[in-house]
């Protein structure tokens, strides 16, 4: 097991007896996904697929999964950058989900509180998801004057089918746990606190098994449900990149702020 590279501030890693646990510190974001972030996420992901002795990764955050994207990360939301610039940056979601979506470990999120936005493209990313009785999931994107990317539409679709992703997506309503495992967006549901110890316990039964012939199996199967995935979503990035500069989207960040200064008063 070679040791792995990461900030402690944003990430406290545990590796043994087959399985790496993987938790995102909270902080002051509730786990809001600054560049930085991801960026730690995307780094941990590459080690973690190069290291054999891993058969299963347990992904969670303190106190909540993940706020998504960070809406006041500076360097997400640049007016410096040129266009060339800003389309190769907003590579950097597509390139998280992309990176956990393509582990060959079996991978499990573990959520409690809040998974919305880019944490539940994050979650979707990854093989199996349990959700405390009280969290809840949210794709808030297009209410905001976004567009769900990083390539999340076709797998929203693999997992709950068309109709029911239209709703999620473009309401962008609240869905808690029950009816997420209604829909087939979580394989169970426990209660609060209690997440992790559903996920280790079925990591610790996935780092029994054969580890290749896990690993072909989860392959074979991504194969089938992701096969028309990219060339449904490559432009998704450069739609984001679009929408970023509208009115629509400056509106909502302004209220998103307000919001935060009336809390804080």
């Amino acid at each position: 097991m070679s040791t792995l590279n990461y900030n402690p501030d944003l990430f406290s890693i545990a590796v043994g007896d087959g399985v790496a646990e993987v938790i995102m510190r909270c902080g002051k974001g509730r786990n809001a996904l600054s560049a930085e972030r991801m960026r730690g996420l995307i780094s941990i992901a590459h080690q973690l697929r190069d290291d054999a002795s891993v058969h299963a990764v347990i992904l969670t955050g303190e106190q909540n999964f993940s706020a998504g994207v960070d809406l006041a990360d500076p360097e997400i939301w640049s007016a410096d950058r040129s266009a060339l610039e800003n389309r190769h940056f907003f590579s950097i979601g597509p390139d998280l989900c992309a990176a956990w979506e393509r582990l060959e470990q079996i991978t499990l999120c573990a959520i409690e509180g809040h998974c919305v936005g880019g944490g539940l493209a994050l979650a979707i990313a990854c093989d199996w998801r349990v959700m405390g009785r009280t969290a809840y999931l949210s794709l808030p994107e297009v209410p905001l004057g976004m567009n769900l990317s990083w390539h999340s539409n076709p797998r929203l679709v693999s997992l709950v089918g068309p109709a029911k992703a239209k709703e999620l997506v473009i309401l962008g309503e609240k869905c808690d746990a029950d009816a997420a495992h209604q829909l087939g967006l979580c394989e169970a549901v426990v209660e609060d606190g209690e997440t992790m110890r559903w996920a280790r316990t079925r990591a610790r039964q996935v780092a029994s098994l054969p580890p290749i012939a896990v690993r072909m199996s989860k392959q074979a199967i991504n194969a089938t449900a992701n096969a028309l995935g990219y060339a449904t979503s490559y432009m998704d990035r450069d739609q984001f990149a679009y929408v970023a500069t509208t009115p629509e989207l400056s509106a909502a960040r302004r209220a998103f702020f307000n919001r935060k200064s009336e809390q804080t008063d």
